[in-house]
């Protein structure tokens, strides 16, 4: 995943642009980068690893030693960012946000023209040098950033920095936000709108789908009007987003407040408290705690001061391993206990079988798990999501194959997503067992759509039933 921000100033733009960025440390994990644009200086570059730092100790020099008064930044969970870019448009930065699936054709179209591209090194490009190059394709850059949302198969959403102005885009279908601030000296952009609020901004609006603004101190000129159709990924409010962040004007904090509501609504088992897996699964869990009547409880809590997420390696096995060490139990309130505990999601499996283990080993009666949404049947097409991994690897892929005697096709599949069918029933059984759950729980896509509470035609579901 990833995320961004932008500032266009009166005055320097640093400040903003560091705590602003760093704002946006929860999406990324791998690079982090600053660009800045200063008239009497021009374009200054930072690029740092941050996968054994946080971004704030990483940026501290350029903090103290950029300058200028616009400016873009980024954290990302895979290449390098922001990049500086020489063409025909001039010198410009770029920053993205998104998944480009048809990269390889695209990066071969374009050498047709005799031009050429740095491999990283697994070998593949550089996704935002690609989107570079898709703009340079058109005489003037805002028909080139229209024309790279238009080819890419997947999604894109950028913040480009010229010497004049910040040019805005939001993905042709919305699937990521691009929100808009508003403070005396200026404006900014931002992937998550809670990033600005302490820096003085005030809500000013948000991009629609497709749509291109250009930014500078004094005004955001929309250039491509929004679309009306959007499908806004849904996984940002279960997951990705963080608490104090809304999209489309919808809080996620009260979103999951509201799928634990529904939750409970539907339940019949009655445990003696419900907890959340920290720290997305907390607000699930209130909400589940506010409509049944069962105690909120901690059982555990997560160690966090000297293991920040950026310290997450990018490897699996030891995400799992790290992530299990992050969690401390508190015996006194999990031995002899029913627990009911929420997550946002179950991915592998692997994760959530060993927080029950260690529950169960610490004391634990029962551990009745209820995850925040529905079965994920389906990898991600649209976000480079670590969390929707190639769709073998998900638990109830294996399932499904172990109950077909084999790879189902698309048709059984799809039976698999309706709540009310033997097959999903039979899958929910089988994960239960296969996990040691007491019980198991999904959420009812019908109720988490409810739960956001604006139209589903307008929301990415795929992960969890396949429709595009």
């Amino acid at each position: 995943m990833g995320g961004f921000f932008a500032t266009a100033s009166k005055e320097d733009c640093v400040f903003d642009l560091f705590y602003g960025t760093d704002y946006h440390s929860h999406l990324g994990t791998r690079r982090a980068g600053m660009a800045v644009y200063d008239e009497k200086n021009g374009f200054d570059k930072a690029i740092h690893n941050i996968e054994n730092a946080p971004f704030r100790t990483k940026f501290k020099k350029e903090s103290n030693e950029m300058h200028g008064t616009l400016g873009i930044g980024c954290i990302s969970d895979f290449e390098a960012q922001p990049i500086l870019i020489r063409s025909h448009h001039g010198t410009f930065a770029v920053t993205t946000v998104g998944k480009i699936n048809n990269a390889d054709e695209i990066v071969d179209e374009i050498i047709k023209s005799k031009t050429h591209f740095f491999e990283m090194q697994n070998g593949e490009i550089n996704q935002t040098e690609l989107v570079a190059a898709i703009i340079n394709q058109k005489d003037n850059i805002i028909d080139g950033i229209k024309y790279a949302q238009e080819i890419v198969d997947g999604s894109l959403s950028m913040l480009v920095l010229k010497p004049e102005c910040i040019i805005c885009a939001r993905d042709k279908m919305g699937r990521t936000p691009v929100a808009i601030g508003k403070k005396d000296n200026g404006f900014c952009a931002s992937f998550e709108s809670f990033a600005y609020l302490n820096l003085g901004y005030t809500d000013y609006k948000e991009l629609g789908p497709g749509e291109i603004a250009v930014m500078t101190a004094d005004d955001v000129k929309t250039v491509i009007a929004p679309g009306k159709d959007m499908k806004i990924c849904t996984f940002l409010w279960i997951y990705y987003g963080y608490p104090s962040s809304s999209y489309e004007g919808i809080s996620v904090e009260k979103m999951r407040y509201n799928c634990g509501q529904a939750l409970a609504k539907r339940d019949n088992v009655k445990p003696d408290i419900v907890a959340g897996v920290p720290d997305s699964g907390i607000a699930h869990a209130v909400g589940y705690s506010n409509e049944s009547g069962i105690p909120f409880s901690r059982p555990f809590v997560k160690y966090t001061p000297t293991w920040p997420r950026s310290f997450m390696p990018t490897h699996q096995s030891k995400r799992d391993l790290i992530a299990k060490m992050k969690l401390i139990p508190i015996h006194d309130l999990i031995e002899g206990k029913s627990l009911l505990l929420i997550d946002d999601s179950i991915v592998r499996g692997t994760q959530l079988r060993e927080t029950t283990e260690f529950l169960y080993a610490s004391g634990a009666k029962e551990v009745h798990i209820r995850p925040a949404c529905p079965p994920l049947l389906y990898g991600c097409k649209y976000l480079n999501f670590s969390r929707s991994t190639s769709e073998m690897e998900l638990i109830t892929r294996r399932v499904i194959t172990e109950l077909e005697g084999g790879m189902p096709d698309d048709e059984t599949l799809k039976e698999y997503t309706n709540p009310d069918s033997e097959k999903y029933q039979n899958m929910v059984d089988k994960i239960c067992e296969t996990l040691h759950f007491t019980s198991l729980r999904y959420h009812r896509l019908d109720d988490m759509i409810e739960a956001v509470g604006i139209g589903a035609d307008k929301l990415c579901t795929y992960c969890w039933n396949g429709e595009e």
